[in-house]
């Protein structure tokens, strides 16, 4: 069995479930998600135990995957409706920052144009200041794949290390030109 996906999905306090043919849905304080499953799962909901059992009808290798990414998906719903999933990301550069503008980043990166990115409806984003970018939202995919497309626009050099970093990210420098002649002559 996977380890995973053997793993009952416990349902906290605040928490509802309802479950269609072919399809989850999960309502709590911080929004409501929904997952289409793939029908060779079983998802089934225990009122009185409050969790969520994923089962599988074989052991071949494809249905082992299903089984342990639908209960992973699952418990990342529940997880995200109770306590929303947050990003953070950091601007580095000389006259790099990004402004907000209704449900628009925009981002002045060393490019001759502002780059705009419209934000999605399920993801809220805030600047603490012109160089720090905070993304949260239920759903961990929407913030992760926005918080990626975001990086995409300038990703970290490693010779100044200008550009657009995850927080904390640690970005591998090179030495340069400079710094490499030097100690040949």
């Amino acid at each position: 069995m996977s380890r995973i996906g053997k793993k009952p999905v416990l349902i906290p306090d605040g928490v509802t479930v309802r479950i269609d043919s072919g399809s989850i849905s999960i309502k709590g304080k911080h929004g409501d998600l929904s997952l289409t499953y793939h029908p060779k799962v079983t998802v089934t909901f225990d009122s009185a135990a409050k969790q969520v059992d994923v089962t599988r009808p074989d052991d071949f290798r494809d249905s082992k995957a299903l089984h342990g990414l639908t209960r992973s998906l699952i418990n990342n719903m529940v997880t995200g409706v109770v306590k929303p999933f947050e990003q953070k990301l950091e601007i580095q550069g000389v006259g790099y920052q990004a402004q907000l503008k209704g449900k628009i980043l925009e981002l002045q990166v060393g490019y001759a144009n502002v780059v705009k990115l419209p934000v999605p409806l399920s993801v809220i984003c805030t600047l603490p200041d012109s160089t720090h970018i905070v993304l949260t939202s239920p759903d961990k995919q929407a913030v992760g794949q926005f918080a990626a497309v975001i990086r995409k626009v300038r990703p970290p050099e490693p010779y100044k290390g200008k550009g657009i970093r995850y927080d904390g990210e640690r970005v591998r420098r090179k030495a340069g030109k400079a710094f490499a002649g030097a100690g040949a002559g």
